[in-house]
């Protein structure tokens, strides 16, 4: 059960003086049985109150207002988490999907989530069904085809999408990072009403050459019958394991970003992101990265689920 020390940096620079700056933030790790939190600190510029609950999904979300004039608003989170996801879960893999249908009409919430987005391409989609669903593999078989061909027939490129780009660009171009894979992902497999939700998080290797290691990572969660929900990751065609530490979860990405809110003035904004993650062994990788950002629409919506900062805009 490894331990991480996760150092996470929000920080908005304004070129004048704003105010009453109203924010969201989803960036407290989800409290589930596959980690344990050990110590978190959250520390934000002027110490505002806070108002925390609980919203649809699970997440512990926070709002916070600064309303005095700033040039600066920093989201400094300090996190020490454990991760325990059980190594060997093969033998619960082999339920089917009347076994699922059976669970998905016991559950409304399961029932939403096997409702595909509106998209222009979904004949795409229905494409990619027709290539990796046979009738007699198992639910969990069929999330694992899923992950190999999008891993296998989508290309890794940093920089070409952003938060704005829809499945069907994605389709199209069949290229992207992580958040992007996740989206093709839950579209693929919520066509075949197998329940799929959005993961938000940190993918944590220790050198392992896995796409997106130290970094803000998203992923896919979909439910195995009689054992729950079960993370896999199309990025790295692997099922979620003791390298991935939680956010938040959702429908997509809009339900699981990290910080959102607005301000008052027409100031431009810089904005920069600052990662480390910090292994058992003294391991230790950084990132710090600078987003550019469009000027004065009082609005500032930084969403970390992404591979790169260039990801990240208002």
């Amino acid at each position: 059960m490894p331990t991480f020390k996760i150092h996470h940096i929000t920080s908005y620079e304004y070129d004048r003086p704003v105010t009453e700056s109203h924010n969201e933030i989803r960036i407290f790790p989800y409290a589930c049985e596959e980690q344990e939190i050990l110590e978190h600190d959250l520390q934000i510029t002027g110490n505002p109150s806070m108002l925390n609950y609980t919203d649809y999904w699970g997440n512990r979300i926070g709002q916070f207002n600064l309303n005095q004039a700033h040039s600066e608003l920093v989201i400094e989170s300090k996190l020490v988490v454990r991760t325990k996801v059980p190594v060997d879960r093969t033998l619960v893999y082999n339920t089917g999907f009347e076994q699922l249908q059976q669970e998905i009409s016991q559950s409304l919430h399961l029932l939403e989530l096997t409702k595909p987005e509106l998209i222009q391409r979904q004949e795409a989609i229905q494409e990619i069904v027709r290539q990796i669903y046979q009738p007699w593999k198992s639910v969990a078989a069929t999330v694992q085809d899923c992950s190999q061909f999008i891993y296998q027939y989508f290309q890794y490129i940093k920089g070409i999408t952003d938060i704005e780009t829809t499945v069907d660009q994605i389709i199209e171009h069949r290229s992207g990072v992580c958040q992007d894979f996740a989206h093709v992902m839950l579209q693929v497999l919520r066509t075949l009403k197998i329940p799929s939700r959005y993961v938000s998080g940190y993918i944590c290797p220790n050198k392992n050459g896995l796409r997106g290691e130290g970094a803000t990572h998203a992923w896919v969660e979909s439910w195995i019958p009689n054992y729950g929900w079960s993370g896999i990751d199309p990025t790295n065609n692997i099922w979620v394991s003791n390298t991935h530490v939680k956010l938040a979860v959702g429908r997509n990405f809009s339900d699981c970003s990290p910080v959102k809110g607005t301000f008052k003035g027409p100031a431009h904004q810089n904005l920069y992101v600052y990662v480390s993650v910090g292994y058992e062994d003294g391991h230790r990788f950084e990132e710090r990265n600078q987003v550019n950002t469009p000027p004065g629409n009082g609005n500032q919506d930084f969403r970390p689920t992404v591979d790169q900062a260039g990801r990240h805009q208002q």
